[in-house]
């Protein structure tokens, strides 16, 4: 099968009927492989998505590009029901219409913030976060670094990208963006020598440094050099202007720029089709006005009224000490590991399940706070890139969104039963992710409380490995692992995915960040061996129950302690981040 044209677009009719149904085929097949990072000759019209490498974020994607290519809209859960190329294709011809186009808009003047950028800029006006909200990255480098080309890369970068040099104003109580002239613009990259055995205190210290949004841009750098051919370069960003999905497109471009600053020339950038501004009025026009119950905004909040009637306000987990009224925001980590034996197996699963691999760990940790005590009823948060449309694949800006999934455990059943119940949960989720999570917890109007997280409590992220960050001629670089102590929610599971070179599954690696005003190191660390051991009984027998003795397998002390530790007073207004 040859290599499509990425920019070839095919009409939308029936495929069974058209004659250019080979066309359709080539066409397809070139966006998975586009997505998936393989040579479309190699993908045949039978060959699985997921089984190739494929995960939620990449569905994501591909699903963007069905959009762009062939002008319909395909629902996400078409693609798990239907992953190969032939499923996808025939899935096409029955898409109903696409949504509106993301076009460039008027920038000039005050720009309206996004729903996630407004929810980030109240919780930064109204709570001392400690740089919770940041997200630094770090890259080890080695080699004869040219300071000066890469200070020059930097700044190149942030003037590409308006999210990196936007400032907030505040009018009478709403923020709006103001995007900085590229004149405007200078970025700083501080340069200090340190110590090797100073340098985790320093990146950490650096790390929670604190923006200013109404005057400051969101991007902060450091150069830390321990040698004359060992550096480290820490990037520091404010959520409201990036997100995880915003680091691979922002460091390609500080590779090219870094490559082109140190021969003496600019870097030729293409200009990017849209940026962040042209999105959140185009997210607004996509949702419809609130007053508007036909709107798309409205239509998905009726989903979640229903979704989520009913569901706790927040689990009981096995507590070390009552919930203060005020979080402090601090915590640790355990972290987890899965090897690639593991992996593998939870993948077959997933093939064989039609799920994915989030939706089998889903599943997992599920069955796991199930058998910790935490009840029948599981609600866990989950992000979403947000990156509807395909023009926004290389922005970089704040798009990531926030999903509630809800899991029914009542009764005992078996772990191939909670699997199934994951699956459609979270296709239904992702089927109705464009309502913004704030504006989901305004028309949910949940119990309020300044001491916990509305909705959900436990977070779970898997991302696949970006791999080799920053890419410079002459330089060794790798990602440098910063030590930070911090966590927003009660528990937070973040797993990263290998792939060897091959593509062979290669474990997942990550950590479990807790919130230490509730829980002890000692109650973690047992925790993740107890979520690693879910897994393997999952991959090995899911027709094993949930529960497998008439009581859950917490510990009693344990238990009596969860009981002993209700939730602490309800008292304010409750943050939405």
């Amino acid at each position: 099968m040859r290599t499509v044209d990425p920019t070839t677009t095919v009409p939308s009719t029936d495929p069974s009927t058209d004659p250019s149904t080979d066309e359709r085929h080539r066409v397809v097949a070139g966006l998975f492989a586009e997505v998936l990072g393989l040579d479309a000759d190699e993908l045949g019209p039978d060959d699985d998505f997921f089984d190739e490498g494929g995960n939620s974020l990449l569905a994501t994607r591909l699903v963007n590009a069905v959009r762009a290519r062939f002008g319909v809209e395909l629902p996400l859960k078409a693609l798990f029901r239907a992953p190969t190329v032939a499923g996808l294709v025939a899935s096409i011809g029955s898409a109903p219409s696409p949504r509106p186009a993301l076009v460039p808009r008027d920038r000039s003047g005050l720009v309206a913030a996004s729903f996630a950028q407004h929810r980030l800029w109240a919780v930064n006006q109204f709570e001392a976060t400690g740089g919770v909200f940041n997200v630094p990255i770090a890259v080890r480098i080695r080699g004869a670094l040219d300071a000066g080309a890469l200070a020059a890369a930097l700044r190149d970068v942030v003037v590409r990208h308006e999210s990196l040099r936007t400032v907030f104003v505040d009018v009478d109580g709403v923020p709006w963006q103001r995007i900085l002239e590229p004149t405007a613009v200078r970025v700083p990259l501080r340069r200090e020598t340190v110590a090797d055995a100073d340098l985790p205190a320093q990146l950490a210290a650096a790390a929670r440094h604190v923006f200013d949004l109404a005057v400051a841009l969101p991007i902060a750098a450091w150069l830390f050099s321990t040698g004359p051919d060992e550096h480290v370069l820490l990037v520091v960003m404010h959520h409201i202007a990036v997100d995880d999905g915003s680091v691979r497109p922002l460091f390609q471009d500080l590779s090219r720029a870094y490559a082109a600053r140190s021969e003496g020339r600019e870097p030729a950038f293409a200009p990017p089709p849209v940026q962040y501004a042209d999105y959140a009025a185009w997210q607004r026009e996509l949702l419809g006005a609130e007053a508007d119950p036909r709107g798309l905004g409205n239509s998905q909040i009726r989903y979640w009224r229903s979704a989520l009637a009913g569901a706790p306000d927040e689990l009981v987990l096995p507590f070390a000490r009552p919930r203060p009224a005020t979080p402090s925001y601090r915590g640790d980590r355990v972290a987890v590991t899965v090897d690639a034996e593991l992996h593998a197996a939870l993948a077959a699963l997933a093939q064989s399940t039609g799920t994915s691999l989030f939706m089998v760990v889903h599943a997992g940790l599920v069955a796991l706070l199930r058998r910790l005590g935490a009840g029948p009823d599981i609600v866990v948060g989950a992000p979403v890139a947000g990156r509807t449309d395909a023009a926004l694949d290389d922005v970089v800006g704040f798009f990531v969104n926030t999903l509630v999934l809800r899991v029914d455990c009542a009764g005992r059943p078996d772990l191939r039963t909670v699997l199934d119940r994951v699956r459609e949960a979270d296709l239904e989720a992702l089927g109705h992710q464009d309502v913004p999570f704030d504006r989901l917890v305004e028309a949910l109007n949940p119990p309020r409380s300044l001491a916990r997280h509305p909705l959900f409590q436990v977070m779970l992220t898997i991302l696949g490995d970006d791999g080799e960050l920053l890419r410079a001629p002459g330089l060794s670089c790798a990602e440098e692992r910063i030590e930070l102590s911090f966590s927003r929610y009660d528990m937070w599971l973040g797993l990263v995915e290998s792939r060897s070179p091959g593509g062979e599954h290669a474990g997942l690696s990550g950590e479990l960040r807790y919130s230490t005003d509730l829980f002890d190191a000692a109650t973690m660390r047992d925790l993740v061996d107890r979520f690693v051991g879910v897994l393997r009984e999952l991959a090995a027998d899911p027709s094993r129950p949930v529960i497998p003795t008439a009581q859950p397998m917490t510990p009693a002390a344990v238990r009596r302690k969860v009981l002993a530790h209700p939730a602490g007073p309800e008292t304010g207004r409750e943050r939405t981040s």
